[in-house]
């Protein structure tokens, strides 16, 4: 049994780099950048107007000045201001060479035709020709994390297609002679797979590709025949269930049968102590309890960060300090302990109902998971402690 910094760090040192695609702008929104992008023009492009307003020379503001041209955003001016002018300008309007500033429209009045500046600025009004970014600066980095705000950078410098990695294929196995879909009503002794679907939501928000490849009964052949079907075809397996020590759990066995190098199974932690990490080639599989809220937690602690390595993109969770609204205390501590909890907005972390690894619906409820150290049995309430955010 290994502590989950190692198992972390077995898992990052095993990934590869997927190769790059090309995708176009409108969907390069949660993917991962695989070159670095510098701009092809200077940011602004030539000096712009920041206001609606009157662009005239500083020199020139106590006294009525005259409109010599109206200039809207995409539109050249033609005329030169001089002593005593000025040109009516609009936000992102130009602003030629000799003017100096802008003055507001809310700070002039027009008497007799005239602009009459009736309130005074140090600021100039002007976003000035390259101020943000000169051509050739680089603007994006190798391994971001595509947002909204990344979209309207590579859309300011024409990075249309983008380069972006490729996404990882993860194919999801549900184990377990007792599971029925979703869409079926258990009879005795059976229970819904909620572990595949779950996995299924997991892997489309960290922006991969899942498959689902169904609900393998408890057999040896049955767990090896879906691995040989599908191996080709994916980059990670995500196997829940069949994993520990019991008689049925047959998972690792056929893993190794089937040649993958089982780097570790057994991980101290609180869900999710039968934790499998292998791979063969590029071929990569985790394989997780059958409790959700274990391959909830797995999923958040390991296989996430795995996933965005493969894209090339460091991922690490927000991580909230506040006051623990309430003392915790348990009884075993040899493994580092997991619990969801909810962060509020005045600054606590309050617990939960929660019931254990089974308990699945207590995460609909949490917005955050709290780790409990090795060898801690007590938290007092008041304490500060420090809360993983999962929403």
């Amino acid at each position: 049994m290994i502590k989950l910094e190692k198992a972390l760090n077995i898992v990052m040192n095993s990934a590869i780099t997927l190769e790059e695609e090309s995708v176009p702008l409108q969907e390069a929104c949660g993917r991962v950048l695989y070159r670095d992008v510098s701009s092809d023009i200077d940011m602004p492009p030539f000096n712009k107007s920041a206001m609606d307003g009157y662009a005239c020379r500083s020199e020139d503001i106590d006294r009525p000045l005259k409109v010599i041209e109206t200039i809207p955003a995409g539109y050249t001016p033609q005329k030169t201001v001089g002593d005593g002018e000025c040109s009516k300008i609009m936000t992102g309007g130009i602003v030629l060479e000799g003017v100096d500033c802008v003055v507001m429209v809310e700070h002039t009045e027009i008497k007799d035709d005239l602009v009459i500046v009736n309130k005074k600025s140090s600021d100039r009004n002007i976003c000035y020709k390259a101020e943000d970014i000169h051509k050739g600066d680089g603007v994006l980095q190798k391994g971001t994390l595509l947002t909204p705000a990344e979209i309207a950078v590579l859309s300011s410098v024409g990075c249309d297609p983008v380069p972006v990695s490729r996404k990882p294929v993860l194919g999801i196995i549900a184990t377990g002679s007792e599971l029925v879909e979703p869409s079926q009503k258990p009879q005795s002794a059976q229970i819904r797979n909620s572990n595949g679907y779950q996995l299924y939501s997991h892997v489309e928000q960290a922006g991969c590709k899942p498959v689902y490849l169904g609900i393998i009964g408890d057999s040896p052949e049955a767990i090896g025949s879906a691995i040989d079907q599908n191996i080709s075809n994916v980059d990670i397996f995500l196997l829940s269930g069949g994993v520990s020590m019991g008689e049925f759990d047959y998972v690792p066995g056929v893993l190794q049968e089937k040649g993958f190098k089982l780097l570790f199974q057994k991980v101290a932690i609180k869900p999710g102590k039968p934790t499998v990490f292998g791979k063969i080639d590029n071929k990569f599989v985790f394989g997780m309890p059958g409790n959700p809220v274990s391959t909830f937690i797995l999923f958040e602690m390991l296989v996430k960060p795995f996933c965005y390595k493969l894209m090339g993109a460091d991922y690490s969770h927000t991580k909230v300090t506040a006051k623990l609204a309430e003392t915790i205390k348990r009884i075993k501590s040899e493994r580092l302990s997991f619990i969801p909890v909810v962060v509020n907005n005045n600054g606590e972390i309050n617990l939960i109902k929660y019931h254990g690894s089974a308990h699945i619906h207590a995460l609909t409820k949490a917005n955050g998971i709290l780790s409990i150290p090795v060898g801690v049995n007590e938290i007092k309430a008041g304490e500060n402690v420090q809360a993983l955010l999962i929403k």
